[in-house]
């Protein structure tokens, strides 16, 4: 009886192997976990309750959900879509790359957004997809994991290397320390300042690499445009 309790992750797995809503996936195990686990409707809420006055990030991440599921349900996804699809030349490499700048900027102000849940999902993808469509060619579903990859990887790439650029950052404060532990004093804005070049360089290396594989994934699963003419 002990193993009905993992019911719950048994979800999770199928749900994300039938690539159903990852919302109503999690939403759904976390309800079915409480039920089996003896924890109860109440249980959970009350539990849901706690973390989210004594855990501000636990807070966060309940509240980008929800927004993401309200605003999806409500066509935030056609809505990306069509506004890509009006931007010439657009392809899923340079959107990419022109997240990845943004991202680089809010993460140097501290400025969260969802990351891949709440903003890379419901946002850069639909319009990835949509700059496909815009071309005149179909989504192809291996090319579409590619992106999902692509696009994860620019998120964690921008936001690591650019976080440290905001003073008094978590990272920031993390590296001070361990230098004070060996004996070293050193200043924020000192660490902020050795950092620029770093987090400038890491974006805009990850948006040329993206960028060349993105071209080279185009053609390997859409040919070369003279290959489109012929056809």
């Amino acid at each position: 009886m002990e193993l009905i309790k993992l019911l719950g992750i048994l979800i999770v797995i199928i749900g994300f192997a039938l690539k159903k809503d990852s919302i109503l996936i999690i939403l759904s195990a976390a309800v079915v976990t409480a039920l089996v686990g003896g924890l109860g409707i109440t249980g959970l809420l009350e539990t849901l309750g706690k973390s989210f006055v004594s855990n501000r990030s636990m807070a966060i991440f309940i509240l980008i959900m929800l927004v993401t599921g309200t605003l999806e349900r409500n066509g935030l996804k056609e809505a990306a879509a069509n506004l890509i699809g009006r931007v010439k030349g657009a392809s899923p490499g340079k959107i990419i790359g022109a997240y990845g700048i943004m991202r680089g900027i809010f993460a140097a102000f501290n400025v969260s957004f969802g990351g891949v849940a709440g903003f890379v999902r419901p946002i850069i993808m639909p319009m990835t997809t949509g700059a496909i469509e815009a071309s005149g060619k179909e989504v192809n579903e291996e090319y579409l994991e590619e992106i999902k990859g692509m696009s994860s990887g620019m998120e964690n790439i921008a936001w690591f290397f650019c976080q440290v650029l905001f003073v008094g950052g978590a990272g920031g404060l993390l590296v001070q320390s361990t230098l004070a532990s060996l004996g070293y004093t050193v200043e924020l804005i000192d660490l902020v300042k050795v950092e620029i070049p770093v987090g400038i360089t890491a974006v805009l290396v990850a948006i040329i690499y993206y960028n060349l594989k993105d071209r080279k994934l185009i053609k390997k699963y859409y040919g070369s445009k003279k290959e489109e003419g012929k056809a």
